[in-house]
């Protein structure tokens, strides 16, 4: 199995740029919506988020689409990949 940055290559995302991976697989709602737009905050608007979770993040999705960020979601085997990345 690729790891989750791997992932990143499969999607539209710049794949020239710094990753940071987010594993929120653990937590349960509201905790991975609230860690993920927390550290998206923090981090330098060039890089790419990978956000590991055990389900499709479909409350985070209308939150990142008001912020401006552009997103796609992977589903493999074990979890549930999704990159967020600004343009």
């Amino acid at each position: 199995m690729s790891s989750p940055t791997a992932v990143v290559d499969r999607t539209d995302a710049p794949r020239d740029r710094p990753r940071e991976t987010l594993d929120v697989r653990s937590l349960g709602p509201p905790n991975p919506l609230q860690q993920t737009l927390e550290l998206l905050v923090e981090l330098p608007d060039e890089t790419v988020l990978v956000q590991r979770n055990d389900r499709v993040p479909q409350f985070l999705f209308p939150k990142l689409d008001d912020r401006g960020y552009r997103y796609e979601t992977v589903e493999r085997d074990d979890d549930v990949v999704t990159v967020i990345w600004r343009d």
